[in-house]
């Protein structure tokens, strides 16, 4: 946006009204930019959406003393459901289209020659822009704490792309690359809580939630975009699943080549592309969002114990070295939204008298106004941090001098009820209220996920 002073001397210079100036770049379509690449759920290449576009340093007179991190792993080459439901179908038609003339078509002339970035054992491995957007990550950690000691330990869940992100993590945080030692915590169907992957403990959770719904929205967007291509290349059976399929192509090869000719706006639209991230928003939101009442159990092991451990005096773990400036784990895609839920960030009835979350996220068209939208908070390599400050007063004498914070994807969170500290942050003693609330509403895993297992834990205790 123009500065007042810029726009000031805009209007000065001008001998015409505003209004009237047919090249005044205030009004000119061409300033529409969209970037595809921001809206492709939890495909998108890692960004920083500035929502809200709160200042990320911290509060004037304030200094973090520590932080716990959760991450997704980075960018990885496909994942096995999307591939296998998805890109693989559509790759094999491709293959088999002998009656199709892509020539006769400008935008889809392209497939005529394209091959598939991604191969059978590329299944769920990280790519190197992944490795090097982890090891970035480490770097602007190391960037953003210059005064924390490295972390004597790093968690991460067992599968081989969560390992690799948090290894290359490391390697940017840790130049010497050996002091910090990565501890592997187990993908058990049967640990309870205590686990970075706790939906797998959990009978009350299913995958496959959700999908009913995005279906039907998916159905519903993807019907002119084949009547579209059917006209422009009708020898190709168009489904709405090769229709999907090709707008997730736009990110996986995105991550894997650098660039990628799905990702094109004579192809997709912008609204088009708007349709696909709420297609998957509506899968999200009953999955591991507020549309799932498990979702906020499943988040709030990984809150409690990293709270804690923020909690913790100086000295409480002196004796064992436990104690970390830095807690940083890495899971998969399903553990973040279960912890924004418990953390009550991103929610749609928020500031509202709906009682109903799901009305928030109709099947018949798009709620634009949503705040739950999976691009900005489950990009690859999505990160939630939980910053315990030091501050001076600056006119917060009753409220002391120790301050907490949300931060995800760079863009601090306000927590509802708890933002009375400098930077919409949260005083230690409101806090402290704020987490016992929530911890007396989703405490209870292994009773609220029907757990039949043996020895099942409702805390995380990693830490």
């Amino acid at each position: 946006m123009l500065s007042l002073l810029a726009t000031s001397a805009l209007l000065a210079a001008s001998a015409q009204p505003v209004l009237a100036t047919s090249q005044n770049i205030l009004y000119s379509p061409n300033h529409y930019q969209f970037d595809p690449l921001e809206h492709l759920a939890g495909i998108a290449p890692y960004f920083d959406p500035q929502d809200p576009p709160l200042d990320p340093a911290p509060p004037q007179g304030c200094n973090v003393t520590r932080a716990a991190y959760l991450v997704r792993h980075a960018a990885i080459y496909a994942n096995d459901f999307d591939y296998e439901s998805y890109i693989e179908p559509f790759v094999q038609k491709l293959a088999n289209s002998t009656g199709a003339n892509w020539a006769a078509s400008r935008d889809l002339a392209f497939l005529a020659s394209w091959k598939s970035p991604i191969e059978d054992e590329d299944m769920e491995q990280l790519t190197k822009i992944g490795s090097l957007e982890a090891m970035s990550l480490g770097v602007e950690l190391k960037r953003r704490y210059p005064g924390f000691a490295l972390p004597k330990k790093l968690w991460t869940s067992t599968a081989e792309r969560t390992v690799k992100s948090a290894q290359s993590l490391i390697n940017g945080l840790d130049h010497r690359g050996n002091e910090t030692q990565l501890v592997q915590i187990y993908e058990s169907k049967e640990s309870g809580a205590d686990s970075l992957t706790p939906y797998k403990g959990c009978p009350a959770y299913s995958s496959s939630r959700g999908s009913e719904q995005s279906s039907t929205f998916q159905k519903k967007y993807t019907a002119p975009i084949i009547a579209r291509f059917r006209a422009a290349v009708p020898g190709f059976n168009w489904t709405a699943s090769d229709i999907y399929g090709m707008q997730q192509l736009c990110g996986y090869e995105s991550v894997i080549k650098g660039t990628s000719p799905f990702c094109s706006l004579s192809l997709f639209t912008p609204n088009e592309w708007l349709a696909f991230e709420y297609t998957n928003d509506i899968m999200y939101h009953h999955n591991t969002g507020y549309g799932n009442p498990i979702s906020p159990v499943l988040g709030w092991p990984w809150v409690n114990a990293s709270v804690s451990s923020l909690f913790e005096d100086a000295t409480a773990n002196s004796t064992t070295g436990d104690q970390q400036d830095l807690y940083v784990s890495f899971s998969h895609r399903e553990l973040p939204p279960t912890v924004l839920v418990a953390l009550g960030l991103f929610n749609n009835s928020a500031a509202s008298a709906s009682n109903d979350p799901n009305a928030t996220m109709p099947l018949s068209q798009i709620n634009h106004g949503r705040a739950w939208k999976s691009s900005n908070i489950l990009s690859f390599l999505t990160n939630i941090a939980v910053e315990k400050m030091s501050c001076d007063s600056y006119g917060y004498e009753d409220a002391g001098d120790e301050f907490y914070r949300v931060i995800v994807n760079n863009s601090p969170q306000p927590l509802d009820a708890c933002a009375d500290g400098p930077g919409e942050s949260c005083a230690r003693s409101t806090f402290e209220k704020w987490v016992a609330e929530r911890n007396e509403r989703y405490s209870g895993f292994s009773e609220k996920c029907g757990v039949t297992y043996q020895n099942s834990t409702d805390a995380l205790s990693i830490y």
